[in-house]
C-alpha cells in the first residue's frame, strides 16, 4: 500500500489535502457552530404618531397692503448754472451741503458789469436833462402859440421831440435795470432748498452761461418721493381706495421697508396715480411723498413700497407657513381625535408672516405649523409643546 501512496503525484497529494479541509468545515458548520439567534425587524417610525408643533387660529386686525420695488426720486433736482459771464472769484458752499433757497452759493467777479451800470446811469443822467430842456422849451412854445408868436408847425416840431426824449429815456431807463440786473447775475444763490452734490467748477476758472455742467447740482431731499407701480389687475382696488381717501380728506399711507424688507425706513402717502397704464409692461406707476426729515432716504435709492389700502378688522389668521398647496387648491392640517385632517381653506391678504382665511377655518382651532412632510389624511399624531 505504501508503495502505492508513494507513486501519487504531488499534485494529487495537494488535491487530497484541500478535500480534507473542505469536509472539516462541513462537519463544524453543520454540526459543530449554533446558530444565530433571530433579531426582530427595526420598528418603522412611519407608522408611529408623527410628532407635530400647531398654532392656533387668531382673529386679529390685519392691514390690507400692496408690495412693489420702488425708487426714491428728490422732489425737484435744479443744476445751478451761472447766468452772467466771468472769472470764478469765490465758492461759498461746502460739497454735500444742506442749503436754502436764496442762499449765495458764488461770486463771479462783477467789474464788467459795474463798468456798464456805469455808462447805463450816465447815459440815462444824460437823456433825462435832454427830456427836461425839451419840456421847458415846450412849454415856452405853447405861451408864444398863443400869442400868434411862433408858427404852428414849430411847436408841433417842439412837441415831437419831446415825445421822442421820452421815448429815449424808457429805453436807457431799460438798459439801466438790466445792467443791474446783469450785475446781480454775478451773485449765484441756490434756486431751491435741498442738498448740494460735487463741486464741478474750481475758483479761478471762467464760466460761461452755455456751461452744460453747470457749478453744483441741488436736490430737493426734504419731503421726497418714492415712485413704484402695480400691476394692472390691481389698478381697481388702488383707485376705489385712492378715490375713498380723498373724499375723506386723507391719504393712502405709504411705507418703504429696505431691500431685506426687515427694517422701516420711512412712513409717507400716496400723492398721486399715473393717468394711463403702460402698455409694454401692463403696470400703473404711483407716487409717493415722504418727509424724510431723518433723510432715511436717499435719491435713487432702490426700496421696499407697501401701499396700504384698508384694514380687515377682526379677520381670522394663520401663519402662512401653514399653508399647502395641492392640486384642489390651498389646504392646512388640523388636529381632530389626536389625528391630521386635512381641511380645504380660502385664503385673503397677507401681511408679512400671516394671512387672512376667508373659509374653512374658525378662531381657536388647531393647525400644523411644523411635521407637514411627514402627514397624510388620519395621521396619528402627538403635539409637541
Amino acid at each position: 500500500m505504501f508503495a502505492s501512496v508513494n507513486r501519487l503525484s504531488r499534485g494529487q497529494r495537494w488535491l487530497a489535502a484541500i478535500a480534507v479541509v473542505l469536509v472539516l468545515l462541513l462537519v463544524w458548520f453543520f454540526g459543530v457552530r449554533k446558530p444565530a439567534e433571530k433579531l426582530p425587524p427595526p420598528p418603522n417610525p412611519w407608522m408611529g404618531p408623527t410628532p407635530v408643533h400647531v398654532v392656533k387660529a387668531t382673529k386679529e386686525d390685519l392691514k390690507v397692503h400692496i408690495k412693489a420695488i420702488g425708487n426714491v426720486a428728490p422732489l425737484n433736482t435744479v443744476t445751478v448754472r451761472s447766468r452772467a459771464d466771468g472769472q470764478l472769484l469765490r465758492v461759498l458752499f461746502e460739497e454735500g451741503q444742506q442749503v436754502k433757497a436764496g442762499e449765495l452759493l458764488a461770486e463771479i467777479d462783477p467789474a464788467t458789469y459795474k463798468v456798464q451800470l456805469d455808462q447805463a446811469e450816465g447815459t440815462l443822467q444824460e437823456t433825462r436833462a435832454q427830456l427836461k430842456n425839451a419840456e421847458e422849451d415846450l412849454r415856452l412854445y405853447e405861451q408864444l402859440l398863443t400869442k400868434n408868436s411862433i408858427a404852428k408847425q414849430q411847436y408841433d416840431k417842439q412837441v415831437s421831440l419831446v415825445e421822442q426824449l421820452r421815448g429815449t429815456l424808457k429805453n436807457h431807463t431799460a438798459q439801466l435795470d438790466d445792467a443791474r440786473l446783469q450785475l446781480s447775475y454775478t451773485r449765484i444763490t441756490a434756486p431751491i432748498t435741498g442738498r448740494l452734490g460735487l463741486r464741478r467748477v474750481d475758483v479761478g476758472n471762467l464760466v460761461k452761461t452755455g456751461d452744460a455742467n453747470g457749478l453744483v447740482t441741488i436736490t430737493q431731499t426734504q419731503p421726497i418721493a418714492v415712485s413704484f407701480t402695480i400691476p394692472e389687475n390691481q389698478l381697481v382696488a388702488v383707485r376705489g381706495a385712492y378715490l375713498a381717501a380723498e373724499k375723506a380728506s386723507t391719504a393712502l399711507p405709504v411705507e418703504a421697508w429696505d431691500r431685506t424688507e426687515q427694517s422701516l425706513l420711512a412712513t409717507g402717502k400716496l400723492t398721486t396715480l399715473d393717468n394711463q397704464i403702460d402698455t409694454a409692461t401692463g403696470t400703473l406707476r404711483l407716487k409717493a411723498q415722504f418727509d424724510n426729515t431723518d433723510d432715511s432716504l436717499f435719491p435713487n435709492q432702490f426700496v421696499n413700497a407697501r401701499l396700504h389700502l384698508s384694514t380687515l378688522d377682526g379677520a381670522v389668521t394663520i401663519p402662512i407657513d401653514a399653508v399647502q398647496y395641492g392640486s384642489k387648491g390651498t389646504y392646512v392640517y388640523v388636529i381632530e381625535e389626536g389625528k391630521a385632517k386635512i381641511r380645504p381653506i380660502k385664503l385673503g391678504s397677507l401681511e408679512g408672516p400671516r394671512t387672512s382665511v376667508l373659509e374653512g377655518l374658525t378662531e381657536g382651532e388647531q393647525v400644523v405649523l411644523e411635521g407637514i412632510d411627514r402627514l397624510w389624511e388620519g395621521k396619528e399624531v402627538k403635539v409637541m409643546e
